[in-house]
């Protein structure tokens, strides 16, 4: 069985950051995620990284960050995993999906045509770790208008004036479940970092040796409400592993990337999505449903991944006018692209993709 997604977890690594944690005092938020935090940053370029439970908790905290209300507006591509969108429908602020391109990502244009005086930021998602439009980026700073980057399915630098990253399981690297905030100022970082732990200064508990009160006195007090976004140095020990394989888990999949668009992209009736941090594998044609039936025949695993949001009753249950995602919702289809597909299983799977075509050609 050749699957789509399976879990990178370098053993030997997470055992031995493991073993040195459940042998501490610490086996909550501790010292290994403050070190996470910093590899990631150091790594990445980025000054003021925040680690936390999701990437969904990262979206929300941004969104927090901006203080979102009622009826603001924002944008966000119609295809798009339907998490990130739950935290503005919290906040009651209105949707906005915008049509995608060619290449599933956001479409640039369609943004520029629906951003009116109440838009009050554009997730632009990193969709299977492609890069964004870099037009969407000069739109934004033109309009004054803040970008959040979906970065879920992504790893490595990125733009924005929120960057938000997902460990999930099957992702590049994992912890098994966790996320990272980029922020670009120490003000807001500050202030994120209160927030990930019910809106209480960390730092200042820890001077106080976590004690309470001090002569019948406060030693912290509260501002803010918070959240529970906080991870443990558990998930951290997972993340200190998987980031000393990150550039091979790139290379390897970069390889692979490489291998299908050797046997497809001659190939007459298949148009291919792929790039960046290569987390996807995706092709376009319209015998989607053909090539997923004889893929599926012989023990290969394919799937849509995610679908057009509008279709879902919290957001609305109906399709609206979007006419590059009505005209390839029925045939984009992604390919299984982990780091357990050989060269081999490509080949395998792109004979029985070809085969396919031509039958029905």
């Amino acid at each position: 069985m050749q699957h789509l997604f399976y879990p990178f977890v370098p053993y030997k690594d997470v055992m031995a950051e493991l073993k040195t944690t459940l042998s501490s005092r610490w086996i909550g938020q501790g010292k290994k995620v403050d070190d996470f935090e910093k590899q990631f940053g150091s790594k990445y370029g980025f000054k003021y990284p925040l680690f936390l439970n999701s990437c969904t908790s990262a979206l929300e905290l941004s969104y927090h960050l901006l203080d979102l209300k009622e009826n603001d507006e924002v944008i966000v591509p119609v295809l798009n995993c339907t998490a990130g969108q739950m935290g503005l429908k919290r906040r009651n602020v209105k949707i906005i999906f915008a049509d995608i391109s060619d290449d599933l990502n956001v479409d640039c244009q369609d943004i520029e045509r629906k951003i009116t005086p109440n838009t009050k930021a554009i997730v632009a998602v990193m969709l299977g770790g492609t890069p964004v439009d870099n037009r969407v980026y000069t739109l934004a700073k033109r309009h004054k208008i803040p970008v959040i980057t979906d970065a879920a399915q992504h790893l490595g630098p990125a733009k924005g004036d929120y960057i938000c990253y997902s460990f999930q399981a099957i992702k590049h690297i994992t912890t098994g479940d966790g996320g990272m905030l980029i922020v670009n100022n120490k003000k807001e970082y500050d202030r994120a970092k209160r927030l990930r732990w019910f809106g209480i200064d960390r730092e200042s508990k820890i001077k106080k040796t976590w004690g309470a009160w001090e002569r019948r006195q406060m030693t912290y007090d509260i501002s803010e409400a918070g959240y529970k976004y906080q991870p443990t140095d558990i998930d951290a020990c997972f993340g200190l592993a998987g980031i000393k394989h990150a550039d091979r888990v790139l290379k390897y999949r970069e390889e692979i990337a490489n291998e299908y668009k050797k046997h497809l992209t001659k190939v007459e009736g298949i148009k291919l999505i792929t790039g960046g941090s290569n987390w996807l594998f995706g092709i376009v044609s319209d015998k989607r449903d053909a090539i997923a039936e004889a893929l599926k025949s012989e023990g290969i695993e394919t799937n849509l991944v995610h679908l057009r949001n509008d279709i879902f009753e919290i957001f609305g249950g109906k399709k609206q006018s979007l006419p590059t995602m009505d005209r390839l919702e029925e045939n984009y289809l992604y390919l299984p692209f982990n780091h357990l597909v050989t060269k081999q299983d490509v080949q395998t799977t792109c004979r029985t993709i070809v085969g396919i075509l031509r039958s029905k050609s």
